[in-house]
């Protein structure tokens, strides 16, 4: 089902890049799952990234409530939209930050905030956080001032 999702993913970011004016191609990466631009422009990338990934994660957040409005729930999938190594990179960020935080946290016993991270990435961190089981994650504000905030198991929120 992953591959019927992922080529009407493609359709439909193809699409929308041509409704953009941006002369890119779709691909498909069945292993990771992943839509992937095809675009090597710096320019073209540049303006696909925006401001610390800004943009490709509005198109990444446009394509999942796109094509998974009205889908029941078991058959959602969940859509990453890959460019110029952009995805692949921040993944590997994330997982580094967390592998730091995680050792603060035990060493300190102290809880230690996140800030800075997109929704998207606050997701992926809170999955990434499921290997430590003496740790928990948590939201805390509001938009766009949410971040996660990583804390011992033991601690009681207030």
């Amino acid at each position: 089902m992953a591959i019927e999702q992922l080529t009407r993913g493609q359709a439909w970011l193809q699409e929308v890049l041509k409704l953009m004016g941006i002369p890119a191609s779709v691909t498909l990466d069945p292993q990771r799952q992943w839509l992937v631009i095809d675009t090597q422009d710096p320019p073209m990338v540049n303006a696909l990234l925006g401001d610390q990934g800004t943009v490709l994660d509005a198109l990444q957040y446009l394509a999942n409530v796109n094509l998974n409005l009205h889908l029941p729930p078991e058959e959602q999938f969940p859509f990453t939209i890959e460019l110029a190594g952009y995805r692949a990179k921040r993944q590997q960020e994330l997982a580094n930050l967390v592998s730091q935080v995680a050792a603060q946290v035990r060493s300190t016993g102290q809880e230690v905030a996140i800030p800075n991270l997109s929704a998207a990435e606050r997701r992926q961190v809170h999955t990434l956080f499921q290997q430590y089981p003496d740790l928990e994650t948590v939201s805390r504000g509001q938009e766009p001032e949410r971040y996660l905030v990583v804390l011992p198991k033991t601690n009681t929120l207030s």
